[in-house]
Protein backbone atom coordinates (compact mmCIF):
# COMPACT_ATOMS: atom_id res chain seq x y z
CA UNK A 1 0.00 0.00 0.00
CA UNK A 2 1.48 3.59 -1.00
CA UNK A 3 0.90 6.82 0.89
CA UNK A 4 -1.85 7.29 -1.70
CA UNK A 5 -4.30 4.85 -0.34
CA UNK A 6 -3.52 4.73 3.22
CA UNK A 7 -6.07 6.00 6.00
CA UNK A 8 -4.35 7.12 8.80
CA UNK A 9 -6.81 7.64 12.24
CA UNK A 10 -4.64 10.77 14.07
CA UNK A 11 -5.44 10.74 17.57
CA UNK A 12 -4.71 13.81 18.98
CA UNK A 13 -7.10 13.84 22.35
CA UNK A 14 -9.20 15.70 24.35
CA UNK A 15 -7.10 18.35 26.29
CA UNK A 16 -6.72 21.13 23.23
CA UNK A 17 -7.64 21.40 20.18
CA UNK A 18 -5.69 21.04 17.02
CA UNK A 19 -4.09 23.78 16.58
CA UNK A 20 -4.12 24.80 19.58
CA UNK A 21 -5.14 28.27 20.55
CA UNK A 22 -1.02 29.47 22.09
CA UNK A 23 0.49 26.54 24.12
CA UNK A 24 0.02 23.11 23.37
CA UNK A 25 3.81 20.83 22.23
CA UNK A 26 1.58 17.52 21.44
CA UNK A 27 -1.12 19.04 19.50
CA UNK A 28 1.17 21.47 17.64
CA UNK A 29 3.13 18.60 16.34
CA UNK A 30 0.08 17.12 15.17
CA UNK A 31 -1.51 20.56 13.57
CA UNK A 32 2.78 20.44 11.63
CA UNK A 33 2.57 16.70 10.39
CA UNK A 34 -0.86 16.24 9.06
CA UNK A 35 -0.84 18.54 6.13
CA UNK A 36 2.50 16.89 5.00
CA UNK A 37 0.75 13.81 5.51
CA UNK A 38 -2.00 14.72 3.28
CA UNK A 39 0.04 16.11 0.71
CA UNK A 40 1.99 12.80 0.11
CA UNK A 41 -1.47 11.48 -0.74
CA UNK A 42 -2.39 9.94 3.16
CA UNK A 43 -6.07 10.05 4.44
CA UNK A 44 -6.22 11.57 7.62
CA UNK A 45 -9.33 11.42 9.88
CA UNK A 46 -8.89 13.26 12.84
CA UNK A 47 -9.67 12.22 16.67
CA UNK A 48 -9.91 15.37 18.71
CA UNK A 49 -12.55 17.61 20.38
CA UNK A 50 -15.11 19.55 18.29
CA UNK A 51 -13.31 22.73 18.54
CA UNK A 52 -10.16 21.48 16.11
CA UNK A 53 -10.24 23.82 13.03
CA UNK A 54 -7.11 21.59 11.64
CA UNK A 55 -8.14 20.53 7.81
CA UNK A 56 -8.47 16.90 7.80
CA UNK A 57 -10.52 14.27 5.66
CA UNK A 58 -12.52 13.52 8.72
CA UNK A 59 -12.92 14.30 12.45
CA UNK A 60 -14.02 12.46 15.12
CA UNK A 61 -14.86 14.06 18.82
CA UNK A 62 -16.43 13.21 21.88
CA UNK A 63 -15.86 16.75 23.76
CA UNK A 64 -17.03 20.18 22.34
CA UNK A 65 -13.84 21.83 23.42
CA UNK A 66 -10.39 20.76 25.22
CA UNK A 67 -10.45 19.80 28.56
CA UNK A 68 -6.30 20.88 29.16
CA UNK A 69 -7.76 23.17 32.46
CA UNK A 70 -8.81 19.93 34.03
CA UNK A 71 -5.31 18.03 33.29
CA UNK A 72 -3.82 18.83 36.47
CA UNK A 73 -6.36 18.33 39.08
CA UNK A 74 -6.59 15.60 41.33
CA UNK A 75 -7.04 11.78 39.46
CA UNK A 76 -10.29 10.98 41.26
CA UNK A 77 -12.03 14.47 39.33
CA UNK A 78 -10.65 13.83 35.71
CA UNK A 79 -10.02 10.20 35.25
CA UNK A 80 -12.62 9.61 33.06
CA UNK A 81 -11.58 12.16 30.58
CA UNK A 82 -9.14 10.53 28.55
CA UNK A 83 -11.21 7.24 29.25
CA UNK A 84 -14.13 8.79 27.52
CA UNK A 85 -11.80 10.00 24.83
CA UNK A 86 -10.61 6.25 23.82
CA UNK A 87 -13.51 4.44 24.33
CA UNK A 88 -15.35 6.88 21.36
CA UNK A 89 -11.99 6.40 19.24
CA UNK A 90 -12.18 2.12 19.81
CA UNK A 91 -15.93 2.37 19.22
CA UNK A 92 -15.24 3.92 15.68
CA UNK A 93 -12.73 1.54 15.02
CA UNK A 94 -14.77 -1.11 15.66
CA UNK A 95 -17.82 0.19 13.42
CA UNK A 96 -15.49 0.47 10.45
CA UNK A 97 -13.24 -1.63 8.42
CA UNK A 98 -11.18 1.31 6.10
CA UNK A 99 -8.75 2.50 9.01
CA UNK A 100 -5.84 1.34 7.80
CA UNK A 101 -3.44 2.46 11.23
CA UNK A 102 -3.49 4.40 13.98
CA UNK A 103 -1.20 6.92 14.67
CA UNK A 104 -1.55 7.72 18.60
CA UNK A 105 -0.32 10.69 20.97
CA UNK A 106 -2.64 10.43 23.60
CA UNK A 107 -0.09 9.46 27.45
CA UNK A 108 -0.53 6.24 28.78
CA UNK A 109 -3.92 5.34 28.56
CA UNK A 110 -3.74 5.65 24.55
CA UNK A 111 -1.01 3.16 24.31
CA UNK A 112 -2.91 1.00 27.08
CA UNK A 113 -6.63 0.99 25.44
CA UNK A 114 -4.98 0.31 21.82
CA UNK A 115 -2.70 -2.05 23.09
CA UNK A 116 -5.69 -4.13 24.86
CA UNK A 117 -7.58 -4.29 21.52
CA UNK A 118 -5.14 -6.90 19.99
CA UNK A 119 -6.35 -8.43 16.82
CA UNK A 120 -9.55 -6.39 16.74
CA UNK A 121 -7.45 -3.49 16.82
CA UNK A 122 -5.39 -2.02 12.92
CA UNK A 123 -1.90 -1.84 13.23
CA UNK A 124 -0.80 1.48 15.51
CA UNK A 125 2.32 3.61 15.88
CA UNK A 126 2.01 5.64 19.52
CA UNK A 127 4.57 8.57 19.50
CA UNK A 128 5.93 9.04 22.67
CA UNK A 129 6.42 12.61 23.57
CA UNK A 130 6.97 12.67 27.25
CA UNK A 131 9.64 10.99 29.57
CA UNK A 132 9.39 7.82 29.71
CA UNK A 133 10.63 7.36 33.48
CA UNK A 134 6.76 7.91 33.64
CA UNK A 135 4.54 5.03 34.26
CA UNK A 136 6.98 2.25 34.54
CA UNK A 137 4.19 -0.19 35.39
CA UNK A 138 3.17 -0.02 32.11
CA UNK A 139 5.90 1.21 30.04
CA UNK A 140 7.76 -1.74 32.24
CA UNK A 141 5.12 -4.64 31.25
CA UNK A 142 4.04 -3.58 27.38
CA UNK A 143 3.00 -6.28 25.08
CA UNK A 144 1.67 -4.77 22.10
CA UNK A 145 1.74 -7.94 20.25
CA UNK A 146 2.63 -7.47 16.88
CA UNK A 147 -0.07 -4.94 15.92
CA UNK A 148 1.07 -1.99 18.63
CA UNK A 149 4.47 -0.26 18.09
CA UNK A 150 6.05 3.38 19.37
CA UNK A 151 8.05 5.40 17.94
CA UNK A 152 10.34 8.51 19.89
CA UNK A 153 11.43 11.94 19.26
CA UNK A 154 14.39 11.68 19.81
CA UNK A 155 17.70 8.39 19.87
CA UNK A 156 17.88 9.98 24.09
CA UNK A 157 14.21 9.29 24.70
CA UNK A 158 14.33 6.08 23.37
CA UNK A 159 18.11 5.17 24.95
CA UNK A 160 16.35 5.36 28.56
CA UNK A 161 13.07 3.68 28.00
CA UNK A 162 12.65 0.26 29.77
CA UNK A 163 13.12 -2.95 28.00
CA UNK A 164 10.41 -3.85 26.42
CA UNK A 165 9.10 -0.31 25.44
CA UNK A 166 12.24 -0.38 23.42
CA UNK A 167 11.43 -3.76 22.05
CA UNK A 168 8.38 -2.25 20.45
CA UNK A 169 10.11 0.73 18.95
CA UNK A 170 10.57 1.28 15.46
CA UNK A 171 13.17 4.55 16.07
CA UNK A 172 12.76 7.70 16.60
CA UNK A 173 11.56 11.01 14.32
CA UNK A 174 12.83 14.08 15.16
CA UNK A 175 10.33 17.38 15.40
CA UNK A 176 9.27 19.63 12.80
CA UNK A 177 8.44 23.27 12.50
CA UNK A 178 6.71 24.80 9.28
CA UNK A 179 8.92 28.16 10.60
CA UNK A 180 11.79 26.00 9.03
CA UNK A 181 10.57 26.06 5.40
CA UNK A 182 13.04 28.35 3.76
CA UNK A 183 14.27 29.84 6.98
CA UNK A 184 17.76 30.26 4.76
CA UNK A 185 15.78 32.18 2.46
CA UNK A 186 14.69 35.24 4.93
CA UNK A 187 16.34 38.48 5.63
CA UNK A 188 18.50 38.13 9.09
CA UNK A 189 16.69 39.14 11.91
CA UNK A 190 16.92 42.48 13.98
CA UNK A 191 18.40 40.90 17.50
CA UNK A 192 17.57 43.00 20.10
CA UNK A 193 19.25 42.25 23.83
CA UNK A 194 16.84 40.31 25.96
CA UNK A 195 16.69 36.05 26.37
CA UNK A 196 13.90 34.28 25.97
CA UNK A 197 12.63 31.05 27.82
CA UNK A 198 9.95 29.77 25.38
CA UNK A 199 7.74 27.05 26.92
CA UNK A 200 5.47 25.71 29.59
CA UNK A 201 6.66 27.28 32.93
CA UNK A 202 7.67 24.02 35.32
CA UNK A 203 10.68 22.71 37.08
CA UNK A 204 11.91 20.70 34.44
CA UNK A 205 12.38 23.46 32.28
CA UNK A 206 14.56 25.62 34.72
CA UNK A 207 12.62 29.05 34.85
CA UNK A 208 13.92 29.81 37.86
CA UNK A 209 17.51 29.01 36.92
CA UNK A 210 16.91 31.59 34.24
CA UNK A 211 15.38 34.19 36.09
CA UNK A 212 18.80 33.92 38.44
CA UNK A 213 20.71 34.12 35.88
CA UNK A 214 19.31 37.31 34.29
CA UNK A 215 19.80 38.92 37.37
CA UNK A 216 23.46 38.00 38.11
CA UNK A 217 24.80 38.76 34.12
CA UNK A 218 22.61 41.78 33.77
CA UNK A 219 20.99 40.69 30.97
CA UNK A 220 16.48 41.00 30.49
CA UNK A 221 14.63 37.87 30.37
CA UNK A 222 11.50 36.94 28.96
CA UNK A 223 9.57 34.25 30.37
CA UNK A 224 6.82 33.30 27.73
CA UNK A 225 4.34 30.66 28.33
CA UNK A 226 1.62 29.34 30.54
CA UNK A 227 1.99 28.40 33.89
CA UNK A 228 -0.61 25.67 34.53
CA UNK A 229 -3.63 26.34 32.94
CA UNK A 230 -3.16 30.25 33.23
CA UNK A 231 -2.27 31.79 29.94
CA UNK A 232 -2.02 35.09 31.25
CA UNK A 233 -0.52 36.91 34.34
CA UNK A 234 -4.05 38.49 34.72
CA UNK A 235 -5.62 35.30 34.77
CA UNK A 236 -3.75 34.11 37.51
CA UNK A 237 -3.94 36.70 39.33
CA UNK A 238 -7.63 36.69 39.06
CA UNK A 239 -7.73 33.03 40.72
CA UNK A 240 -6.83 33.35 43.81
CA UNK A 241 -6.04 30.94 46.57
CA UNK A 242 -6.97 28.39 44.40
CA UNK A 243 -4.54 28.29 42.29
CA UNK A 244 -1.52 26.97 44.47
CA UNK A 245 -3.36 23.27 44.08
CA UNK A 246 -2.03 23.00 40.64
CA UNK A 247 1.78 22.34 40.97
CA UNK A 248 2.81 24.28 38.62
CA UNK A 249 1.32 27.29 40.15
CA UNK A 250 2.81 26.65 43.44
CA UNK A 251 6.31 26.67 41.68
CA UNK A 252 6.12 29.68 39.29
CA UNK A 253 4.92 31.73 42.70
CA UNK A 254 7.56 30.24 45.35
CA UNK A 255 10.65 29.71 42.57
CA UNK A 256 10.23 32.17 39.79
CA UNK A 257 7.79 34.66 40.54
CA UNK A 258 10.10 36.60 43.45
CA UNK A 259 12.87 36.85 40.43
CA UNK A 260 10.38 38.84 38.13
CA UNK A 261 10.77 42.36 38.86
CA UNK A 262 8.88 43.71 35.23
CA UNK A 263 12.03 44.82 34.61
CA UNK A 264 15.03 42.81 33.97
CA UNK A 265 12.38 39.15 34.48
CA UNK A 266 9.26 39.62 32.43
CA UNK A 267 6.77 37.11 32.48
CA UNK A 268 4.30 37.46 29.33
CA UNK A 269 2.14 34.63 29.49
CA UNK A 270 1.43 32.63 26.53
CA UNK A 271 2.10 33.85 23.22
CA UNK A 272 1.75 32.99 19.83
CA UNK A 273 1.27 33.33 16.28
CA UNK A 274 3.55 36.31 14.84
CA UNK A 275 4.30 37.57 18.48
CA UNK A 276 5.76 34.67 19.59
CA UNK A 277 7.74 34.69 16.27
CA UNK A 278 8.59 38.26 16.08
CA UNK A 279 9.83 37.58 20.09
CA UNK A 280 11.56 34.33 19.31
CA UNK A 281 13.61 35.84 16.47
CA UNK A 282 14.45 38.96 18.19
CA UNK A 283 16.46 37.24 21.23
CA UNK A 284 20.12 37.33 22.03
CA UNK A 285 19.44 33.63 22.27
CA UNK A 286 17.39 30.90 23.33
CA UNK A 287 17.60 29.71 26.99
CA UNK A 288 17.14 26.27 27.88
CA UNK A 289 18.45 25.48 31.82
CA UNK A 290 16.75 21.99 31.70
CA UNK A 291 16.32 20.24 35.05
CA UNK A 292 15.25 17.19 32.66
CA UNK A 293 16.09 14.94 29.74
CA UNK A 294 13.83 16.77 27.48
CA UNK A 295 12.25 14.15 24.74
CA UNK A 296 11.77 16.53 21.79
CA UNK A 297 12.51 20.38 21.94
CA UNK A 298 9.86 22.03 19.39
CA UNK A 299 10.84 25.65 21.31
CA UNK A 300 14.40 24.51 20.20
CA UNK A 301 13.88 23.71 16.49
CA UNK A 302 11.78 27.15 16.37
CA UNK A 303 14.55 28.74 17.61
CA UNK A 304 16.62 27.83 15.07
CA UNK A 305 14.16 28.34 12.01
CA UNK A 306 14.39 32.03 13.09
CA UNK A 307 17.99 32.09 13.86
CA UNK A 308 18.45 32.66 17.43
CA UNK A 309 21.24 30.51 19.06
CA UNK A 310 20.42 28.44 21.49
CA UNK A 311 22.22 28.20 25.27
CA UNK A 312 21.39 25.47 26.88
CA UNK A 313 22.13 22.13 29.66
CA UNK A 314 22.78 19.58 27.47
CA UNK A 315 20.31 17.13 28.64
CA UNK A 316 17.97 14.87 26.45
CA UNK A 317 17.55 15.63 23.00
CA UNK A 318 19.26 19.26 23.02
CA UNK A 319 23.24 17.21 22.10
CA UNK A 320 21.29 15.56 19.20
CA UNK A 321 19.28 19.13 17.96
CA UNK A 322 22.33 21.42 18.53
CA UNK A 323 25.95 21.80 17.19
CA UNK A 324 28.27 23.00 19.83
CA UNK A 325 30.01 26.55 18.66
CA UNK A 326 27.93 26.32 15.47
CA UNK A 327 23.74 26.54 16.21
CA UNK A 328 24.45 27.75 20.14
CA UNK A 329 26.60 26.07 23.14
CA UNK A 330 25.87 23.69 25.64
CA UNK A 331 27.10 22.72 29.22
CA UNK A 332 26.57 20.14 31.36
CA UNK A 333 27.27 22.88 34.46
CA UNK A 334 24.64 24.82 35.33
CA UNK A 335 26.71 27.69 36.17
CA UNK A 336 28.69 28.04 32.91
CA UNK A 337 25.01 28.63 31.68
CA UNK A 338 25.90 32.78 32.25
CA UNK A 339 29.11 32.76 30.34
CA UNK A 340 27.91 30.88 27.40
CA UNK A 341 24.84 33.64 27.48
CA UNK A 342 27.37 36.32 27.10
CA UNK A 343 28.99 34.38 24.42
CA UNK A 344 25.79 33.57 21.99
CA UNK A 345 26.56 36.58 20.30
CA UNK A 346 29.30 35.41 18.18
CA UNK A 347 27.06 32.08 16.73
CA UNK A 348 25.83 33.01 13.19
CA UNK A 349 22.43 33.03 12.91
CA UNK A 350 22.02 32.35 9.41
CA UNK A 351 23.64 29.18 10.00
CA UNK A 352 21.26 28.51 12.68
CA UNK A 353 18.29 29.09 9.90
CA UNK A 354 20.24 27.10 7.30
CA UNK A 355 20.94 23.90 9.50
CA UNK A 356 17.01 24.29 10.34
CA UNK A 357 16.39 24.24 6.97
CA UNK A 358 17.73 21.32 6.11
CA UNK A 359 16.95 19.03 8.80
CA UNK A 360 13.91 19.94 10.81
CA UNK A 361 10.78 21.16 7.91
CA UNK A 362 7.76 19.09 8.30
CA UNK A 363 8.26 17.74 5.12
CA UNK A 364 11.56 15.71 6.31
CA UNK A 365 9.30 14.58 9.43
CA UNK A 366 6.37 13.42 7.36
CA UNK A 367 8.64 11.27 5.19
CA UNK A 368 9.97 9.64 8.26
CA UNK A 369 6.61 9.04 9.50
CA UNK A 370 5.05 7.36 6.33
CA UNK A 371 8.24 5.14 6.45
CA UNK A 372 7.69 3.94 9.75
CA UNK A 373 3.83 3.60 8.92
CA UNK A 374 5.07 1.04 6.23
CA UNK A 375 7.36 -1.08 8.87
CA UNK A 376 3.90 -0.94 11.38
CA UNK A 377 1.85 -2.34 8.92
CA UNK A 378 4.63 -4.83 7.59
CA UNK A 379 4.72 -6.11 11.28
CA UNK A 380 1.36 -6.80 11.98
CA UNK A 381 1.35 -10.33 10.12
CA UNK A 382 -2.36 -11.45 10.88
CA UNK A 383 -5.50 -9.84 9.65
CA UNK A 384 -7.51 -7.39 11.35
CA UNK A 385 -10.33 -9.63 13.66
CA UNK A 386 -13.52 -6.79 13.46
CA UNK A 387 -16.11 -7.97 15.33
CA UNK A 388 -19.12 -9.60 14.17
Amino acid sequence: MSARSLTVLMNAGPWLSVPPPGYGGIENVIATLVPELRRLGVRVVLASVGSSTLPVDEQISVFPDGQFAALQRPYNQVCGIAQAHLAGVVRELHSRDDIDLVHDHVEAVGLATLAAMGPAGPPTLHTLHWDLAKHPALYGSLDGGDRVRVNGVSASQLARAPLALREHSVGHVHLSTPLAVDADRRPRPDKGEHLLILGRINPGKGQDVGARLAHRVGIPLVLAGPVGPYHRPADLAAAGDEARQNPDVRFFLDEVAPHVDGDLVRWVGTVAGQERDDLLASARASLFPLRWEEPGGTAVVESLALGTPVVATARGCLPELIEHGRTGLLTTDEEELGDLVLGAELLDPDECRRVAAQRFTPAVMAQRYVELYERVRQSASAPRLLPA
